[in-house]
Formats: structure tokens, sequence, C-alpha cells
């Protein structure tokens, strides 16, 4: 059984670490966020100490040191733009991290992390759940098992519908969420390049408050994808049955089954982990890069091979930015 303690643990993810945490037999110690809206950490570590304050969160940990309660990982779940500094801080506590997606918004800050993780000796583990996801790993053994050479038409389609809160929180921040595709995307274009190959070429051709399109041009794939968080861009048919989530991959004219598959891949991701089979920090350059070039990329417009719902009306900013 080794002790977790959790930075973030009142973010919308949290509950699948603590969730991962139990089911893999381990247990929670501490937890920390600023928000003391955390009634959910009671169905899973009911003695699990709990602090809004970092410094005393901080104390804590350190007193913990020797005891039988000593640290062995901490889970970062915080906003995006902190997991840099929040995961910098538990390797430096003395534990391993298990850190949420995006690891970090930009390419270099991977490399300072590397030498962080040689400083103290200690390891950064990535969620990366969709290489566990079943369909997943059974359409990478296909195409390593298929013709090397064939290049295969993908559109990614993924929708799933937020609110005016958004804007308003830190996710509508493209500098602390890294916008759009790093948000929502960031796990697809990890798959992607996992399956078919490092990206090669990337095109944006629409890029706004609410959506990205665009083409990427992997070693063994050319993708042309759709991001969005307008549920007015759903299709019509799901919208009339007040669904607010669209998930879509198709391989040429082959639909790949992704509908299932996703309630227990934290759990899966934590068993790999203490298995010695997680995600290092090098597993993420690929999609990290990706993600940062299409946020400073100038969009073209619709030109070039573009993902059909790219044509999709545009719409204003609810908050008028």
């Amino acid at each position: 059984m080794k002790n977790f303690a959790i930075i973030g643990v009142g973010g919308f993810v949290a509950p699948r670490h603590m969730k991962a945490i139990k089911e893999t037999g381990n247990r929670m110690v501490a937890a920390y966020d600023k928000s003391d809206s955390v009634g959910i950490i009671d169905s899973y570590f009911t003695d699990a100490s709990f602090f809004t304050e970092m410094e005393l969160f901080d104390r804590h940990c350190s007193k913990l040191k020797n005891t039988d309660q000593q640290l062995d990982m901490v889970s970062v779940c915080t906003p995006n733009f902190l997991h840099d500094s929040h995961t910098r801080y538990a390797l430096r506590l003395g534990t391993d991290v298990i850190c949420e997606k995006p690891l970090v918004l930009n390419p270099w800050n991977i490399d300072g992390l590397a030498k962080v993780e040689k400083e103290t000796g200690h390891r950064i583990y990535n969620i990366l759940q969709l290489r566990l996801h079943p369909t997943v790993v059974a359409l990478k053994k296909e195409i390593e098992n298929g013709d090397p050479q064939k290049v295969y038409d993908v559109d990614l389609t993924y929708i799933t519908s937020r609110g005016h809160w958004y804007y308003a929180s830190w996710k509508g921040d493209v500098r602390k969420s890294g916008g759009i595709a790093t948000n929502i995307g960031i796990h697809f274009y990890d798959m992607l390049s996992y399956i078919f190959g490092e990206v090669q070429e990337s095109i944006v051709h629409v890029a706004t408050h609410d959506r990205v399109a665009g083409f990427l041009r992997l070693q063994r794939a050319r993708v042309r994808y759709f991001l969005s968080i307008n549920g007015n861009t759903l299709p019509l048919e799901l919208a009339q049955q007040g669904q607010r989530t669209y998930r879509s991959i198709t391989i040429g004219d082959r639909q790949l089954e992704f509908s299932q598959g996703f309630t227990d891949l934290h759990t899966e991701s934590y068993r790999k982990i203490m298995a010695g089979q997680g995600f290092g920090i090098d597993e993420v350059r690929s999609c990290i890069q990706t993600v940062y070039d299409i946020r400073n990329a100038t969009a073209v417009g619709l030109k070039g091979d573009y993902h059909p719902m790219a044509k999709l009306p545009l719409t204003e900013h609810p908050f008028g930015w």
C-alpha cells in the first residue's frame, strides 16, 4: 500500500484519481485545494487530512516523513497552468508524481522537469488513458501488423458541450488552459501519434473561442480534426435526443467504435504505474508540441483538406471578448 496526496482535489478530474487510488489498494492521506467544496472525499478516504492553504499542506506533508503515512506519490489535478509548478513541488517533497493532462503547456518545460527528476531521483508519470482503451490497443496492433507503407485517412470529431461558466473559469483563458486543442483534445492527439507516428505537418483552418479545426500529416495518417465546446455544433439528431457529447473517429470509411470503455481508464493507468509500466515525461513530448503548434498557428481559413464541420457558422464569444 502506497500513501498518496492529491493537489487539486476539488477539481473535475480528482474523483477519478481517488477512485483509482482506492481500487488499486492504496490510500490518500492528504489533499489540498483552495476550494473547500470537497465533500466527495468522504466517498473514498474519510481519514484524509485536507487543507485549503498550500503552506499548511506543505507543512503537514513534511511532518509525515518517517511516519507510517509518509508520502510515496502525489497526484496533480490542478488547472493546466499549475501542473509544472506542482509537479516540481512534489518531486522536491520526495515523491513520485502522477500528473493529469497536459503535463506542461510549452515543450521546453519538459526539459526543465527532466532536470528536476534527475536532481531528485523521483519519477513523473502521465495520465495518457486513451492508450489503454481496448479499441486503441487493438487498432495500434492492427496498424503495426498491416502494410507498413499504407497511409490512412482519419477524421477526428470531438464535441463536448460547455456552458457560459467555461469562459469565466481558467479553462476559458488560453494562457491558463492552453486553449481548446489542449484542454479537450490533447489525449486524442496523443492517441493518434501513438498509433500513426509523429506529426510532420500541421495546418489550422479555424480557431476561435469555442472550436478548432485543422489538418495533421502524421507518418502513417492524414488527419482532419474538429474539436468544439459549442453544443450548437452537435449533429442535429444527437442534440434532439438531449446528448451533449459526440466522439467520432473514422479511418477511411470505417467508424472506430469509441463510445464505451472510458470509465475505468484512470484505474487502469494507476495499475500500470504501480506495476512499473507508466508513461514517463518523454512520452508526452509529441502531443505537447502538437497542441503548442496549434495554439500558436495562424488559421488559414477554409483552404485545402479541411474537416467538413469546419464550415459550421461561427458564433460570438458569450461575454463579447
